[in-house]
């Protein structure tokens, strides 16, 4: 009987796993699982859009940049009431508490794409990098990929009716 070496096999493997070729790769990291990544579609000659996700971290961190080729700036925003007025501005990160899942959305914190290197469309696929330190300031990259949804889309998809 031929013996059949599996190194090579695992070696491709392995490559693909850390290339981030497999789905999982996308969205998480041993540490963070990222769910629901989507984009705002936009118009023509539209400059910025949101991302949002839901984040949830194994342990304390904190998402202290994001990063994207879709556009020439990234940064990480909140809306909030200030003085009866929703205002929308930059903050230098979120707090990821260990456990706990974190929201990125509509009216909330959320990632900005401005200066958008191209339209967006529905179902484009935006390519981000979060970048998130621990608390030792360690800081890791992790991959993301955001479908685009309609601009008239719900903050979440709608889900199955169970009558």
């Amino acid at each position: 009987m031929k013996k059949i070496s599996l190194k090579p096999l695992a070696a491709l493997f392995a490559f693909c796993a850390l290339a981030g070729f497999g789905h999982a790769a996308l969205a998480q990291d041993a540490a963070l699982s990222v769910e629901d990544a989507w984009v705002r579609a936009t118009v023509p000659n539209q400059h910025a859009t949101g991302v949002f996700m839901r984040l949830t971290s194994a342990a304390q961190g904190r998402l202290v940049a994001v990063e994207s080729q879709a556009a020439k700036h990234v940064e990480v925003h909140e809306m909030a009431m200030q003085d009866n007025v929703m205002k929308m501005r930059q903050v230098p990160g979120i707090d990821l508490p260990a456990g706990q899942a974190v929201e990125l959305k509509p009216g909330g914190y959320h990632v900005m794409l401005i200066d958008l290197a191209r339209q967006i469309t529905p179902g484009d696929h935006v390519q981000l990098t979060l970048v998130v330190e621990d608390a030792a300031r360690q800081q890791r990259r992790v991959p993301v990929d955001a479908v685009a949804r309609p601009l008239n889309a719900p903050a979440a998809p709608a889900a199955g009716h169970g009558h």
